[in-house]
């Protein structure tokens, strides 16, 4: 951690809160879910999915899903009281459309579809078998806000589209349900969240980006601030409901979106910050496609990555690296859930094993983005001297 804190360079995971963000107007955004004529917002995509599960009574059966899946989604919809079944994802997040097929039993209630970091699933096939079977097909874009299947949105082909917003944009919490197609549903709206909470979440994005911009100066300011907050938060017994978090909680399923947090999303420039993160994710294709074979070779028309997928062969290796350098990269959805038998999916444990999250969202400027992939080339290089040397 020493190396953490001598290190010039600091890419958070996710994009950080500027003040002017606090108090900005933007005309309404044509992105969904921001758009949609039918939708529910929430503190997380997981609360949306447990009333997905419970709206549309699949509570009684089996809800079909990807078995790359990070988990908490899973815990949503067994909590609701559906029972997950897993169908096959191969090597390149593709969709095994045989295979969902050959799954679909008696007991099937529902198809569920996951859009991987903004790369879209096979939307079109998969409402095509859910219209085929007499299904409702739900389209899981907690990874894919502002993503479009060429010119169609993600999250408006299927029934219900799923999805999360702090993952890519600097919000406190934040997660929405849209209903597709003229069939209505009564939901209440949610109740509020602790408003300390989302309190706490804001700071700690606003000292992110003092940190992000201001160099040795903000480091330390931001480590000084944290040090006093923590006590103050310690002290005043401050609820703070995490977000990022790897399990379903239920005693936060009722939560809501704060208008605080729907102010912040209206305050972003959607389009500049699709722009910016295939900006930054074509960047770091050039640079490392050399070094480590890109999941995908290509960013298609209307894909807002939410991450660079980057192959390695020793994650904990290239993670310890990559933190050294001031890098918040993530060890992306590394287990299975317990109701998924890992070894029927051999491609997706192999996924599991190899797949570490670059960040390339919109705070990050060019500079930073040549520091990241210098950093990233060493860190690769530096793996694979050493496995030489062990071999």
């Amino acid at each position: 951690m020493e190396a953490v804190k001598n290190s010039k360079l600091f890419v958070p995971a996710l994009p950080t809160l500027w003040p002017g963000m606090l108090f900005g107007r933007r005309q309404p955004s044509g992105f969904m879910p921001f758009s949609a004529p039918n939708v529910r917002w929430f503190y997380f995509a997981r609360n949306a999915i447990w009333t997905t599960v419970k709206m549309l009574g699949l509570d009684k059966g089996e809800v079909l899903m990807p078995a790359y899946h990070h988990g908490v989604e899973v815990e949503a919809v067994a909590d609701a009281g559906a029972t997950p079944r897993f169908y096959r994802v191969g090597s390149r997040w593709d969709v095994d459309l045989e295979d969902v097929e050959r799954r679909i039993g008696p007991k099937t209630k529902a198809l569920y579809l996951i859009h991987y970091a903004g790369f879209p699933g096979p939307v079109d096939a998969m409402r095509a078998l859910a219209d085929k079977h007499g299904l409702p097909l739900i389209e899981d874009c907690a990874l894919s806000l502002l993503s479009a299947d060429g010119s169609v949105p993600l999250g408006t082909t299927g029934d219900i589209g799923i999805f999360c917003l702090y993952k890519t944009l600097p919000m406190p919490h934040g997660g929405a349900l849209t209903v597709n197609g003229p069939r209505q549903y009564s939901l209440p709206e949610p109740p509020m969240p602790p408003g300390s909470s989302t309190f706490s979440h804001t700071v700690s994005s606003l000292l992110q980006n003092l940190e992000l911009r201001g160099g040795a100066f903000g480091r330390g300011l931001r480590s000084f601030i944290r040090s006093l907050g923590k006590g103050a938060v310690k002290a005043a017994d401050i609820e703070r409901v995490a977000t990022g978090t790897q399990h379903f909680n239920r005693q936060h399923v009722d939560l809501g979106m704060s208008p605080f947090a729907k102010r912040i999303a209206q305050a972003q420039d959607l389009e500049a910050v699709v722009e910016t993160r295939r900006r930054n994710y074509f960047f770091l294709l050039g640079r490392l496609r050399d070094v480590s074979t890109p999941l995908f070779n290509q960013l298609p028309a209307g894909v807002s990555p939410l991450f660079y997928p980057l192959v390695v062969e020793d994650k904990a290796e290239v993670l310890a690296r990559l933190h050294a350098r001031g890098i918040e990269a993530i060890d992306f959805w590394k287990f299975f859930h317990p109701a998924c038998d890992a070894s029927a999916f051999p491609e997706v444990a192999q996924l599991r094993r190899s797949i570490v999250e670059i960040p390339c969202h919109q705070d990050l400027t060019p500079e930073v983005m040549a520091e990241v992939a210098s950093a990233v080339r060493g860190a690769l290089t530096q793996d694979r001297r050493n496995r030489k040397h062990a071999g």
